[in-house]
């Protein structure tokens, strides 16, 4: 008898243990593991293999990164790998087929049942960043992410929004302690 309460006990606290993934570039490889120490006990926290990139790689791996988990919560992104200016200065994915692409990723990733949530993508600061992208693309193509997110009713991470005082200089990544940060935004849109 005593056997079965402390096991009835016990099943809420297993229930709680969330199976998180998140997709996205190099920024979310910096924060993941904050967010994987955050919630330690509460949730596995899992980052798809590798860095997502833009979106005609999701296009090509998602079902890769998706395996066979059954995930309660994806936290996703793309963004500044596609808005990335090549030589010609082109876009690596133009914003139409971004658009396009990301709309595609969204249809297959509904399919899973898990609640997802976009982080939009972060600030590309001003200067010279290498690989080369411009400042003015971002908000750009977070319009065009967020027209995607509101139709499909998927909660935003605003991202851009946050505070960026860790971003180092003329570099989209961020320091150790701006991984942090972000982080902690994170964690608060995933199990609030």
């Amino acid at each position: 008898m005593r056997t079965l309460l402390l096991l009835a006990l016990a099943l809420p606290l297993c229930a709680q243990n969330k199976k998180i993934l998140i997709i996205g570039d190099s920024i979310s490889i910096g924060y993941t593991p904050f967010v994987a120490q955050a919630l330690a006990g509460k949730a596995t926290v899992v980052h798809n293999e590798g860095n997502a990139a833009h979106t005609g790689n999701g296009l090509a791996k998602i079902d890769q990164w998706l395996g066979d988990g059954q995930w309660d919560i994806i936290h996703f992104n793309f963004g500044l790998h596609d808005l990335k200016i090549m030589d010609g200065a082109a876009r690596q994915v133009p914003l139409a087929d971004y658009e396009r692409n990301l709309r595609a990723i969204v249809q297959r990733l509904q399919k899973t049942k898990a609640r997802l949530i976009w982080a939009s993508t972060t600030p590309v600061p001003l200067g010279k960043v290498n690989p080369p992208r411009d400042p003015a693309d971002v908000p750009h193509y977070n319009a065009a992410a967020a027209r995607i997110m509101q139709a499909e009713n998927i909660q935003i991470n605003d991202l851009f929004r946050a505070d960026h005082s860790g971003q180092l200089p003329e570099n989209v990544h961020y320091s150790p302690a701006g991984y942090q940060t972000l982080a902690r935004q994170v964690v608060q849109v995933l199990l609030p």
